[in-house]
């Protein structure tokens, strides 16, 4: 493939890219998702002198099976099935465009991913990780609201970082989120996060914010900016690495979920505090608790 036709592989896919978000206004996290693995794949053709105009079915697959066996960065079959995906898209806006007469990747079934059971906190582990926070500073009482929120809530961290100061309800013990897809829910706040939110709002966010700085947002770091995704995970892990627990901040939103769960709580009422667009999602966490009686009979009976 010559490097004319590469570039103009490149002009193809900035009209992808408008087509991902301005026709199906998809999120634009996963546009940049779907915009990687384009990339990638045409990368691959043109290393590969492959045309994507009139490549086959079987030529997507080899490519997929490339990517399993990469002597370096090999990806799983929840991230091929991704992949799959994005080239699904493409290629159906090449279909579109006019540029292909047919989808070769419609013809590709989805490889299942294996189950992966979310790690959890035991209520004991959260709670001491929760008090382990020091909130004698602004960016500690921060911390505090913010991994309370997180937890009472069952948040994403990016559902975290989009939090803004006007989407609180506190006295109606509520806050407004905005999730996957754009997707905004209320969700049910519990009384110890309220009390720290109010703490931090009073006492915590007003020192960090700068005169300079105009912003919305709920958590703010050492420049009044709003707490970044890669902020936030690096807080969480200095206090988890402290007490030595094997944790990511998304460990909080499964705890929230097995917890609710294990205290009775209803699969579907579950599946929309979480924001789960497929209750198969929420489904995961019924394995978690399956496990956990698992290793209780193993532990106490006494024919295990």
């Amino acid at each position: 493939m010559a490097a004319r036709e590469g570039a103009e592989y490149g002009t193809l896919l900035e009209r992808f890219r408008d087509y991902l978000l301005i026709e199906l206004k998809l999120s634009r996290r996963t546009v940049e998702t779907y915009m990687r693995s384009c990339s990638n794949f045409i990368a691959y053709c043109v290393e590969n002198g492959l045309d994507p105009q009139v490549l086959t079915s079987n030529e997507v697959i080899a490519y997929l099976i490339a990517r399993q066996t990469a002597p370096e960065n090999a990806v799983d079959q929840r991230t091929v099935a991704k992949i799959l995906s994005a080239l699904r898209s493409f290629f159906g806006f090449m279909v579109i465009e006019q540029e292909r007469d047919s989808n070769p990747a419609l013809l590709i079934e989805t490889p299942k991913a294996e189950q992966r059971v979310p790690g959890v906190l035991p209520v004991e582990d959260v709670e001491r990780l929760l008090d382990a926070i020091d909130t004698d500073t602004p960016a500690g009482l921060r911390d505090r609201a913010l991994f309370e929120v997180i937890y009472s809530c069952g948040l994403r961290i990016s559902e975290a970082v989009e939090l803004c100061v006007d989407r609180l309800y506190l006295k109606e013990g509520l806050i407004r989120v905005l999730g996957k897809g754009e997707r905004e829910r209320l969700v049910p706040i519990g009384d110890e996060a309220i009390v720290w939110l109010e703490r931090y709002l009073e006492h915590g966010r007003p020192q960090l914010l700068k005169a300079k700085v105009r912003t919305r947002k709920l958590f703010l770091n050492h420049r009044g900016e709003g707490l970044s995704r890669k902020g936030m995970w690096k807080r969480f892990r200095h206090i988890a690495d402290q007490l030595g627990l094997d944790a990511k901040v998304h460990t909080l939103r499964h705890s929230y979920a097995t917890h609710l769960l294990a205290g009775g709580a209803d699969l579907r009422a579950v599946q929309e505090l979480l924001g789960h667009a497929d209750i198969s999602t929420t489904q995961i966490y019924t394995h978690v608790g399956r496990e956990d009686l698992r290793r209780y009979h193993a532990d106490h009976h006494p024919r295990a």
